[in-house]
């Protein structure tokens, strides 16, 4: 009897061993399961914080070049403005000239060479700042770019056209520097 007893207590040892063990493994499977959730819990939490640098990342890039951008339009604008004045204050120069080019019969020939001269160097430094002047007879009527001082009815022209020009007008690309002055024919 004592041996079935001592068998009897040697399979319960056995058993009991074999617990032990099973729940020593199911502890160590469920502290990798634990370990994996945590890491992968980590790894969705990095990746969300890369995610939003990025995302960062680029709005900065966009406000960068969107201030470049800007930038460099109000420089160009700040040019054109200078130029603007500064060529604004030398049209009446343009003007007299103009005039005196087209009032020259009675003059001696060097004088109208010089007059010329004097024209064409202007007209030249105002192509280089790209300063155009417009408007010629015949034109369209544009209140954007004329500015009609006197109108009359003929027949010589059709509606809404320029029959006259007092004073030409300049522009830079699509700045106004200064509206030419017209008479209109045929408007209403």
């Amino acid at each position: 009897m004592m041996k079935m007893a001592e068998e009897k207590t040697k399979k319960t040892e056995e058993a009991v061993e074999e617990t032990a063990e099973e729940k020593t493994a199911e502890k160590k499977a469920d502290k990798k399961k634990t370990k994996k959730n945590k890491s992968a819990e980590k790894i969705e939490k990095l990746e969300k914080e890369l995610a939003e640098e990025k995302d960062k990342r680029m709005r900065l890039a966009a406000e960068y070049d969107n201030y470049r951008k800007r930038t460099s339009a109000e420089k160009l604008g700040i040019y054109d403005d200078a130029t603007a004045k500064a060529v604004e204050e030398i049209l009446p120069v343009a003007d007299s000239l103009t005039m005196a080019t087209q009032n020259m019969e009675d003059i001696p020939e060097e004088f109208k060479k010089g007059l010329e001269l004097v024209t064409s160097q202007l007209k030249a430094s105002l192509d280089k700042l790209k300063v155009e002047a417009f408007c010629e007879v015949g034109d369209d009527f544009d209140p954007n770019l004329h500015n009609a001082v006197a109108k009359i009815e003929s027949e010589d022209f059709e509606e809404n056209k320029v029959s006259a020009v007092f004073q030409k007008g300049y522009k830079i690309g699509d700045k106004i520097i200064r509206h030419a002055m017209v008479q209109v024919a045929n408007c209403d």
